[in-house]
């Protein structure tokens, strides 16, 4: 048990530390954190929780409460860094702190809130009577909602909560709810105005005729949301500040993007067709295709140049990560070989399941690194398959489609996974070490199906030549 001396010291010890004057992170580290969807919160959430417990263990004492005479935005900053249920819980501390919680933008309530138990509808009706006072007690602005449980699908209650949302000024509202039946987003969600971000998972979404969208959104995720495909594009051309878009899990989606302020686009599903028809200030994407044999024959009976409609008005684009189908996708179509794009802040290249024996597929790898004077680092795996490098292949191709006096100035790290080591692989390898006069280091990951040639790999690797002294061959047995 600490003494009443020993926990004085330890506050006031805490206090000349300044915690407050917390110092940012590193640029690069807080960069490579960030990825596509940036996220930060500056104060430690641990230490903010120590400071609560200490002073929960203090008791009333007859010295001047140092916490509680602590700036309100302080004071609020460590509330928010809490879950919910220990925030409320602070209102036991004193006549202070008993309505200190009441006054919190940001609500954020989970599973975590309400103690579990195996009778479901005893929790479903613990976290409902929990949300619910909580929002009858609350005041002032509701900034953020957040409302991630696997126990209530289409509780009624939601439709209440939302509403009295709508006339807090909610700018923030994410709704993650449970597998089961999905909960159908109420008109009223349609009548906050003042929504800058919208994260929906397994929900109906259906705006109704009058709905001119959210003129101050600026992030939107859906996630497994029922929606009809021309609701979704009269959404995203409805929002004239939207920079960050995500939609994942939907079913042969024929998709036309217009977001002129649009940075970070996120796709992951069945898309029969994407076109991104006014987004050039585009600076990160990462795009997963599912295809099954209807769509994959429809693809191949297109001649419109995919490569173009998804990649031609994108040049501020600096990260690109394509993965299942993204390659196949873009070899689709004619490509007018007249036609010069050049991405000249594209840095990072990733793509995931590259054909190396479909020689449209790696006309799309060359055509994007070829034209990326500034690429750092490149990431590619393979979906080539032993068995066919038995094939004899055209090996000319490379000397018709790379010009010899290419080169990747700036390219420094390339790692290529899941390598069967068929020849146009080990050309485009040759390719590379031939033509990166500052690479560092270049990682070979063999396909786990790939044992006998594993050792062949390794010795076309080490005799080819390379234009950077410097350049480091990883091979990962």
């Amino acid at each position: 048990m600490l003494t009443r001396q020993r926990l004085k010291n330890n506050l006031l010890k805490i206090k000349r530390k300044k915690w407050h004057d917390h110092s940012p992170e590193p640029k690069q580290q807080h960069k490579e954190r960030q990825q596509f969807f940036p996220r930060t919160r500056s104060l430690n959430y641990h230490f903010s929780t120590l400071i609560v417990l200490i002073y929960v263990q203090m008791g009333d004492f007859e010295d001047p409460d140092l916490i509680s005479d602590l700036p309100q935005s302080i004071l609020e900053s460590i509330l928010t860094r809490l879950p919910i249920r220990d925030a409320v819980r602070t209102s036991i501390l004193s006549s202070k702190w008993r309505y200190r919680w009441t006054t919190l933008t940001h609500l954020v309530f989970d599973d975590k809130c309400i103690r579990m138990c195996s009778d479901r509808p005893v929790v479903e009706n613990c976290m409902v009577n929990f949300i619910t006072r909580a929002l009858f007690l609350h005041q002032g602005p509701i900034h953020k909602f957040q409302l991630s449980t696997s126990y209530l699908q289409c509780c009624p209650d939601i439709d209440q909560w939302i509403l009295f949302l709508s006339r807090s000024d909610i700018k923030e509202l994410v709704l993650e709810l449970g597998e089961g039946e999905w909960f159908r987003v109420p008109s009223c969600l349609f009548n906050c105005k003042k929504l800058t971000c919208l994260e929906l998972f397994r929900c109906e979404f259906d705006p109704p005729p009058t709905f001119k969208g959210f003129l101050c959104l600026r992030s939107l995720s859906l996630h497994q949301v029922l929606v009809a495909p021309e609701a979704i594009e009269s959404l995203i051309s409805g929002c004239p500040l939207l920079e960050s878009l995500a939609l994942s899990y939907f079913d042969s989606l024929a998709l036309n993007i217009r977001a002129p302020n649009l940075k970070y686009l996120c796709l992951e599903g069945e898309f029969t067709d994407i076109c991104l028809e006014n987004t050039p200030l585009l600076v990160a994407m990462s795009v997963a295709m599912y295809m099954n044999d209807e769509m994959a024959e429809c693809f191949e009976q297109s001649s419109k140049c995919n490569f173009i409609k998804f990649l031609g008005g994108v040049p501020r684009l600096e990260r690109l990560a394509g993965h299942i189908y993204f390659t196949k996708y873009l070899s689709i179509g004619d490509y007018p070989g007249s036609l010069a794009i050049t991405y000249s802040h594209l840095k990072i290249i990733e793509l995931y399941q590259v054909s190396f024996e479909d020689m449209k597929e790696i006309r799309v790898v060359l055509r994007l690194i070829m034209n990326s004077p500034n690429l750092k680092e490149l990431r590619i795996s393979g979906s080539s398959t032993a068995v066919a490098s038995v094939e004899a292949p055209n090996l000319e191709f490379w000397a018709k489609e790379c010009p010899k006096d290419c080169t990747f100035k700036q390219l420094k790290v390339v790692k290529m996974t899941d390598m069967s080591g068929v020849p146009h692989e080990m050309e485009f390898m040759k390719f590379l070490l031939a033509n990166s006069p500052v690479l560092e280091t270049m990682s070979i990951t063999p396909c786990v199906y790939v044992m006998d040639g594993r050792l062949n790999m390794l010795i076309q690797l080490v005799r080819f030549r390379r234009a950077s002294a410097e350049a480091e061959i990883i091979f990962t047995r």
